[in-house]
């Protein structure tokens, strides 16, 4: 991802996604895709198109400047030895990705299909959340269902895991462990986690034995993220139908859609 360049002191609001030429073409189509995606989804939670057009050769996607990615920044805190996000600053993310979600399932009827910390973009101290990142992104069937589902499969929900039908509720299990990121600053399943001091060697087994679990929570965390905890507990259940929806998670923290 390439910013626009700058006109003086003044950032130009554009981003630049670009595809080389050499790369395949399921790549290239994906880019495209995720263009004509974009053009029809208006939602102040979600990354604003404002092209897609050809440059020397590569594709390029030109969307609004969303700010830091949540990946970044919690990778930042994990490399300067900052403690995780507070639970006010995890509920501002909660309720912005909600509000996204709540679009896109409801109004747009079409899942995600990757949500992590990478694909959330943060500005002005977390008063500006936005979900980016639709290029995998698949239409659901009048049943509720997608045909398709690539996602990270260290974020993916069991069902796909397994490969399973896919609901909406797929993104909001993902949402779950991007939550659970903000509290540990550790990406899910990854090896035996920082977090986790009681685990020796002998008990260190393949990170993707675990993909499509609810990881551990560590016990560091107090009694002011309860309600934090509450809502990741819930999107992580492993039967789909015990999730919530992006409408129950905004219900619980007293937002309307």
């Amino acid at each position: 991802m390439d910013r626009s360049p700058r006109t003086g002191n003044t950032r130009s609001p554009w981003a630049l996604k670009k595809v080389n030429p050499k790369i395949r073409a399921n790549v290239r189509h994906r880019l495209k895709k995720e263009a004509d995606l974009l053009q029809t989804l208006n939602h102040p939670n979600i990354i604003g198109f404002r092209a897609f057009t050809t440059a020397e050769g590569r594709e390029v996607l030109a969307m609004e400047e969303g700010g830091h990615s949540l990946g970044d920044l919690i990778e930042k805190r994990r490399e300067e030895d900052i403690p995780p996000f507070s639970p006010h600053e995890i509920m501002k993310v909660i309720i912005g990705v909600s509000k996204a979600l709540h679009y896109i399932h409801n109004e747009k009827k079409i899942i995600h299909g990757d949500i992590k910390s990478f694909n959330v973009l943060i500005k002005e101290n977390f008063d500006v959340v936005k979900l980016c990142d639709f290029g995998v992104s698949h239409p659901l069937d009048e049943a509720g269902e997608a045909e398709d589902y690539i996602g990270t499969e260290c974020w993916c929900a069991p069902e796909v895991i397994i490969g399973d039908s896919v609901t909406l509720k797929a993104d909001i299990f993902s949402f779950g462990l991007t939550i659970w990121e903000m509290m540990t600053l550790q990406i899910p399943h990854s090896g035996f986690e920082e977090t986790d001091p009681q685990i020796n060697e002998s008990q260190i087994v393949d990170p993707s034995d675990n993909y499509g679990t609810r990881p551990p929570l560590p016990d560091y965390l107090g009694p002011d993220y309860t309600v934090v905890k509450e809502i990741f507990m819930w999107c992580t259940e492993e039967n789909p139908n015990r999730r919530p929806t992006a409408q129950d998670i905004l219900k619980r923290v007293g937002v309307k859609c």
